[in-house]
């Protein structure tokens, strides 16, 4: 597998990197102290076409590859990560569940809107029902043609300025009966019933708010459901396999924001004088930078390898194990990073009239958000094992009386 860029997507990265190196990168400190959605850098996204890069061509969109998305999220990420995250979301995850699994209309509208800057919004946690996401309350009751969703979702990025919601819940149909997990879609300010609840104070990543996202008796027509080839039935897998482009997406916000602090790092390395001599030259801050620039080359080589492989074994999103692996692999990575680039720096690193810390407080997300690293780590356990791993504390007695029920047909038979 091939890593190497094209010419287009050389020119891509470029005018990806002019636009976060100016813009984006003066209003990052702002950003982060105000806790302001950053609106000046999403019309600026919008304007160069950083929005909505995976939109066919016959929906208005570039049609372009969750690769080039990445390489537009890693130069956003690497001077403000909330602008990082706005680009993943604003070409991955939910757009990319509309657009493969949507009617003509539905991408019609997911696409006219991204292309537009809005960052839409994946409802799938709520309070008590995190990692263990199809333990999920939030339902959606038939009501003739459509369905009445009833409850709460937790930790929803964008709560308050996305406009497009992607509602995962339970559905039910008339007479009671649980059908399985579905895709529901609602415009904020169109659909009646749809409530943002009390923004999450966040120890970074300030500019995105997080929220609580209310249900009351919201209304979702027939039209607005999003129906996956499995049905609702086992939908749910179809719904997080879209999730995985996501994944691949935040991976790459954590992968910037390490480049970025090792970037700087490697700037003040070289001009810092201590002893009468630039830092650059002691052995010890040799080796951390050096150590730095391999696990960012293995991090980037993880997550290219994984949104290649979207397409691949008849799925249109990144592979499952992949992107587990990426994010796993990249969001430590940055952990490590961004805090020894900071210890580069000294007391100014602590200091915020750097960015230091600012990267080194965003960093901090990524193994948890999208699937925490042990979480994944049980995703990658249960591919390479070819087993289902179950969390509940009967999981593994239940699989085993299967089996064992398995084996007396077989020898029936």
């Amino acid at each position: 597998m091939s890593f190497d860029l094209t010419t287009d997507q050389l020119d891509l990265r470029a005018r990806a990197r002019d636009l976060a190196s100016t813009l984006v990168a003066d209003n990052a400190a702002e950003v982060d102290r105000t806790e302001q959605y950053p609106w000046d850098n999403v019309k600026a996204l919008t304007d160069a076409g950083f929005m909505g890069m995976t939109v066919p061509k016959e929906l208005g969109g570039p049609g372009r590859s969750f690769l080039e998305a990445n390489l537009v999220v890693e130069e956003m990420a690497s001077y403000c990560g909330p602008t990082g995250r706005i680009v993943v979301e604003g070409n991955m995850g939910a757009i990319s569940a509309i657009i493969h699994y949507g009617t003509k209309s539905q991408q019609r509208l997911a696409a006219d809107l991204v292309l537009a800057g809005d960052k839409p919004a994946i409802c799938i946690t709520e309070p008590d029902a995190g990692s263990a996401a199809s333990l999920m309350t939030t339902r959606a009751d038939k009501r003739g043609d459509g369905y009445i969703v009833n409850g709460k979702k937790h930790w929803i990025t964008g709560g308050g300025v996305s406009r497009l919601h992607l509602i995962f819940a339970r559905v039910f149909d008339e007479d009671g009966s649980e059908l399985g997990i579905g895709g529901f879609l609602a415009i904020r300010g169109e659909a009646k019933g749809l409530r943002i609840g009390p923004r999450e104070p966040t120890m970074g990543l300030r500019g995105i708010p997080e929220t609580e996202v209310i249900f009351e008796d919201l209304e979702i027509p027939a039209d607005m459901v999003l129906m996956p080839p499995s049905g609702f039935k086992r939908g749910f897998a179809d719904l997080m396999n879209a999730y995985n482009s996501q994944r691949v997406g935040a991976g790459t916000v954590a992968l910037g924001l390490a480049a970025g602090a090792y970037r700087n790092a490697l700037a003040f390395a070289k001009q810092r004088e201590q002893f009468g001599r630039p830092i650059a030259e002691f052995q010890g801050l040799q080796w951390m930078l050096a150590d730095m620039s391999v696990q960012l080359e293995a991090a980037r080589a993880l997550l290219h390898k994984a949104a290649l492989s979207a397409g691949h074994n008849g799925s249109p999103f990144p592979d499952a194990t992949l992107a587990a692996q990426g994010k796993i692999f990249t969001s430590e990575m940055a952990l490590k990073v961004t805090t020894d680039a900071l210890q580069v720096f000294g007391a100014r690193g602590y200091s915020r009239n750097y960015p230091m810390e600012r990267l080194a407080r965003d960093a901090r997300m990524f193994t948890i958000g999208g699937g925490t690293a042990q979480i994944l780590r049980t995703v990658v356990a249960s591919r390479i094992l070819e087993q289902k791993l179950p969390q509940t504390r009967d999981g593994f007695s239940h699989l085993a009386a299967q089996a064992e029920r398995d084996a007396r047909l077989e020898a029936a038979e």
